[in-house]
Formats: structure tokens, C-alpha cells, sequence
């Protein structure tokens, strides 16, 4: 203690053996004395429902709305649920605990953690931040779309509705519940199919090799957009904080009332059906245990950061398990939620149609909610005010998303360095969303939705998922499960059961290898609206994705070289944590009494 600055508290050594019970025949306990320097104080949130909705609106995404869904139908329905609780149980939940108590416990961001984990797996960290910014060049795009359409609706009849604008073409066709005197075909094209073109303008770009300007509509909307995630975060998470409880709660009563609205459509039930149906064979392919350790891992969002971020700052014995349980399920929940909202308004789509559910639930991805939603919206009564709720949901659902994904990468950067950028936050988030920005143009010209696709496909899944099953291996086999457990015990007062310490080990580094095998052995066909991408795009595509995970390798082989000592020291010393080395200018200081 003596070591520490004079704004340390101090005790004596007398005071020390009473509090430890040494010398006193009491049972030999660990003391936890927190660091209270007043020069770089770590911030903590207001209040606990800050942070658990901050998890939850982080969690709770797009992904939810339009992927859960179409997963679930396409992969037997209600037995889809089977494998998906199956993965969260055991790979999904246990990771997203894991990250948790760690933020909490080391009070780091995803770079400096690492020192005092293990030293050598420091990339990892970097790698995180620079998949977080892939995130951001694509994810905010598609709250751009959704202003674009929030401003559109402010009409009487909504654009996408009629096969009157100029973007329409002759195979246009417009129907409604009550005029059957319409005959839908093959060659039918729906007004909201070709107002999205009217819209994004995806029909003058022929592919990424000629992607077109950049459409200054989308421009100043993205601008919108990331001027309000600044001045939601420039402050940190005690302005975060509070705008999340807009964000994160809004979507849910807007989810209620189109759930509510959906199910006294006629047809409803059709959809419901189709959505629930269990096709029980479907659980004898290894497509459905794919997609559903897929689903899970990036519905809860282990790997990204966030989690370590939010969680450092905790106070040290905040109960985050509970706050695992809790906030996983309801993610878990909304998803399946979700599903409802959307196919009680697939199913009044097939009756309008006359077609099958599976001939209208064709598309996945922005697809389902800027044409398949957007026009079913269209054909509703009180369609102005559906649509407005509609698109103000999708942005609010992807702002806290992005609030945390870039807290991520601000809490790894500034504990990094905290001597130079402590004082300065401010500045470096305004540079941060300007790179974003920046970055972002490509998608906002009239091919920006094939880059958005290339992104999403390519940047991220598989440099993370790799990511991770690094991280796991390095707290469990390096850092140790014994140790791990320790720390845990030290914060909450109880140890992990068995069931964690055996999906921390085993379970979870082989959940995150059977995803990673999947994504190699089955590589997927990247197809948008017409547009089948070229051979060029895949190689393109995973040079994005190394480009990340190269941060690994990379910093692993610098600690090796600049590490003083023979070859055994560098190795010894680069796997053994540093002392006193995460936490910044304000951890916590650990004695153990003996």
C-alpha cells in the first residue's frame, strides 16, 4: 500500500491483521481495497437500471426483428426452439456471464484487460476495436434507411404504397384486402419492392464494381444519426445511460401495439402457423444446429467488447450473474416475441396475395422490414401512423446498439491510454464518429446496399467468432478456470457451479469451433435482390475479415520479440498476468492475507 499514490487510503499493520483476521485466530480472509486516487476517478453508472437496460438495448437489435424469425421458419419452426435453447444454455449464456465478470472484476476495457489475463493474447483486444468499427460503417447506414422512411411517411399516402412515382415501372402492382379483383403473378413487382429502389436508388448501380455518388439524401440522414450517438455518448455512460431509457424501452411498446394490430388482421393465423409449425425431422440436419449456434451467439453479442465495457463500471460486488440470467433471457424472449410481430403481418400478406406463407416469407435481413413489412404496413388502415412507429422502433432498436458497440472501443482506447486521453474524451469520441463517417460513404452511394451486405457477411462473423474462441481458451487454460473462479468468488461471495466451469473448459471453446467449422466447410452464397456476387467480392471479403483478426498474430509475435530474456522467459513471462496490470490508474488493489 505504501507503494500506491498519497491519495490511496492508508492502513496500518495492525489495522490490516484485524481486518484479516491474522494474528487473532480468525480464518485467513482476501482484502479488497479499492483505489480512490482523485486525479483519474473511474466513472460508475448512475443508478443499476442504467446498466441493465444499456445490456439489454445493446443485446435486443435488428437482428432480432428480422433474423430470429426467418431463422426460426426456416429451420422446422417450433423445433427450431429446441437446438436454440439448447445453444444458449450452454454456449451462449455462459459466454455472455463470462465477459460480465470480467469487465466487472478487472475494471478494463477489452485492451488493457489482457495484461492482466495473459499479456500475449493482447490482439485480441485490438481486433475487437476494429471489428466495432466495421460495425459502424454498415449498422448506422440502416438507421439512415429508417429516418429516410420515418420522413417519408409524414403523408397521406405513403410513397411505397402507389404505382404512380417516377422510380415505378409497368410491372407494378398495386393491391389491397378489399380489391380482389387483382391478379398477383410472377412478374408482379409490389410498390414497396420498388420503392426501396426509389429510395436506397439500388437500381442505377449494376454491382459493387460501379457502385455510383453517394445520394446526399442518405448522407445528411447518416449525419443526423451519428450526431445524436455523439451527443448520447460523449459524456460516457452517465449520459448513455439515460438515453437508453428511451431507447431500449420504446421498441417494446411499439413491438406490443404491432403485435396487438397484427394479430386482428385477417389471415393472422396463417402466419402464426407457419411460423410455429414443428417440422420435427428438420432437427436431423446439421443446418439447424448451425443456425441456431449462429443466432445465439450473435443475438447476446459476446466478443465485442461491450460486455467488458459496460460491466467495468460496476461496482466490484454488483451480482452479474443475476444481471446474466436476466438480461440473456429477456433478450432470448424478445426475439421469439418478435416472431409473432412479424409473421401475423406475413400472414395477412399471403391472404391479400393469395399465395402461400412461404411465397411472401422469402427474404431475410433489411429485405423483410424495408419491402415485406413496409408494404404490408402500406395496405393497413391508419398506414401513416403504423409506418412512423414502425421505423422510429428499427432506429431506436439500432442506437443503443451503436451506443455500445462505440463505448466499446472508447473504454478499450482510453484505458490504454489514460495519461493522454482521460481529459480529452470529448475529442477523441468526435474523432471516432468522424472516422465512422467517413467510412460509411461507400454505403451511401446507389450500390451502398451490396457493400452493406459484403459487411455484414464477411467483416464480421468470422474474424469474431474466431476472436472469441481465442478469448475463451485464454481465460480458461491460461488464466485458468480455477483462477477465473476465484476472482468471482471474490466479487459475489460465491463460486461458479461445475455446470459453468465445465461450459467455460470445454463446452464453449467446441460450440465456438462447430461455428467457425460451419462457416469454412459451408461457406454462403452472397446473393442481394438480383445481384449474385462474384467470385472477386468472397476474396475481397475475406481480406476485411483477416484484416481484424491479423491484430492476433501480429501483437503476439511483437510481445515475443520485445520481451527481454531467452526464449523460455519471453514465453513464461508473456502467458503469466502482470502484476497490478489492468484497471488503469484507478484498480482495485488485491491482498491476500494469509
Amino acid at each position: 500500500l505504501s507503494s500506491q499514490p498519497p491519495t490511496c487510503r492508508k492502513f496500518s499493520i495492525s489495522a490490516l491483521k484485524e481486518l484479516t483476521g491474522a494474528g487473532i485466530g480468525g480464518p485467513p480472509r482476501t482484502l479488497v481495497v479499492q483505489q480512490t486516487s482523485l486525479e483519474h476517478p473511474r466513472e460508475t453508472w448512475s443508478k443499476k437500471i442504467d446498466f441493465l437496460l444499456s445490456v439489454v438495448g445493446y443485446a435486443v437489435d435488428l437482428g432480432n426483428v428480422w433474423r430470429f424469425p426467418y431463422i426460426c421458419y426456416q429451420n422446422g419452426g417450433g423445433a427450431f426452439l429446441l437446438p436454440y435453447l439448447l445453444m444458449a444454455v450452454f454456449g451462449g449464456v455462459p459466454l455472455f456471464y463470462m465477459e460480465l465478470a470480467l469487465g466487472q472484476f478487472h475494471r478494463s476495457g477489452c485492451i488493457s484487460i489482457w495484461r492482466q489475463i495473459c499479456p500475449i493474447f493482447k490482439g485480441i483486444g485490438f481486433a475487437i476495436c476494429i471489428i466495432a468499427l466495421y460495425i459502424a460503417f454498415y449498422y448506422n447506414t440502416i438507421m439512415a434507411w429508417a429516418l429516410y422512411y420515418l420522413l417519408s411517411s409524414f403523408n397521406a399516402t405513403l410513397p411505397w404504397s402507389t404505382c404512380t412515382n417516377a422510380w415505378n415501372t409497368a410491372s407494378c402492382t398495386r393491391y389491397s384486402f378489399t380489391d380482389r379483383n387483382v391478379s398477383w403473378n410472377n412478374a408482379s413487382i409490389s410498390p414497396a419492392e420498388e420503392g426501396e429502389a426509389g429510395v436506397l436508388q439500388v437500381h442505377l448501380s449494376p454491382g459493387l464494381h460501379q457502385l455510383g455518388p453517394v445520394s446526399w439524401q442518405l448522407a445528411l440522414c447518416l449525419l443526423f444519426i451519428f450526431t445524436v450517438v455523439y451527443f448520447s455518448i460523449w459524456k460516457g455512460v452517465k449520459t448513455s445511460g439515460k438515453v437508453v431509457w428511451v431507447t431500449a424501452t420504446l421498441p417494446y411498446v411499439v413491438l406490443l401495439v404491432l403485435l396487438v394490430r397484427g394479430a386482428t388482421l385477417p389471415g393472422a393465423w396463417r402466419g402464426v402457423v407457419y411460423y410455429l409449425k414443428p417440422d420435427w425431422t428438420k432437427l436431423l440436419t446439421t443446418t439447424i444446429w448451425i443456425d441456431a449456434a449462429a443466432q445465439i451467439f450473435f443475438s447476446l453479442g459476446p466478443g465485442f467488447g461491450v460486455l467488458l465495457a459496460f460491466a467495468s463500471y460496476n461496482p466490484f460486488h454488483n451480482n452479474c450473474y443475476k444481471d446474466a440470467l436476466v438480461t440473456s433471457s429477456i433478450n432470448c424472449l424478445t426475439s421469439f416475441l418478435s416472431g409473432f410481430v412479424i409473421f401475423t403481418v406475413l400472414g395477412y400478406m399471403a391472404e391479400m396475395r393469395n399465395l402461400g406463407v412461404e411465397h411472401v416469407a422469402k427474404d431475410a435481413g433489411p429485405s423483410l422490414l424495408f419491402i415485406i413489412y413496409a408494404e404490408a404496413i402500406a395496405n393497413m388502415p391508419a398506414a401513416t401512423f403504423f409506418a412512423i412507429i414502425f421505423f422510429l422502433m428499427i432506429i431506436m432498436l439500432g442506437l443503443d446498439s451503436t451506443f455500445a458497440g462505440l463505448e466499446g472501443v472508447i473504454t478499450a482506447v482510453l484505458d490504454e491510454f489514460p495519461q493522454v486521453l482521460a481529459k480529452r474524451r470529448e475529442w477523441f469520441v468526435l474523432g471516432l464518429i468522424c472516422v465512422c463517417y467517413l467510412g460509411a460513404l461507400s454505403t451511401l452511394t446507389y450500390g451502398g446496399a451490396f457493400v452493406v451486405k459484403l459487411f455484414e457477411e464477411y467483416a464480421t462473423g468470422p474474424a469474431v467468432i474466431t476472436v472469441v474462441f481465442l478469448e475463451v481458451i485464454a481465460v480458461s487454460w491460461f488464466y485458468g478456470n480455477h483462477r477465473f473462479c476465484r476472482d468471482v468468488h471474490m466479487m459475489l461471495g460465491f463460486s461458479p457451479s461445475w455446470f459453468w466451469k465445465v461450459c467455460w473448459m470445454a463446452i464453449c471453446p467446441c460450440f465456438l469451433l462447430f461455428i467457425i467449422a460451419s462457416f469454412l466447410a459451408f461457406p454462403p452464397e452472397v446473393r442481394l435482390f438480383n445481384y449474385l456476387y462474384p467470385t472477386w467480392t468472397t476474396v475481397l471479403g475475406y481480406c476485411i475479415g483477416v484484416s481484424s483478426f491479423i491484430c492476433v498474430p501480429s501483437y503476439m509475435l511483437y510481445h515475443l520479440l520485445t520481451t527481454p530474456g531467452t526464449f523460455k522467459q519471453r514465453l513464461l513471462k508473456s502467458i503469466t498476468p502482470e502484476a497490478g496490470g489492468a484497471g488503469g490508474p484507478h484498480r482495485d488493489i488485491v491482498v491476500n492475507a494469509v
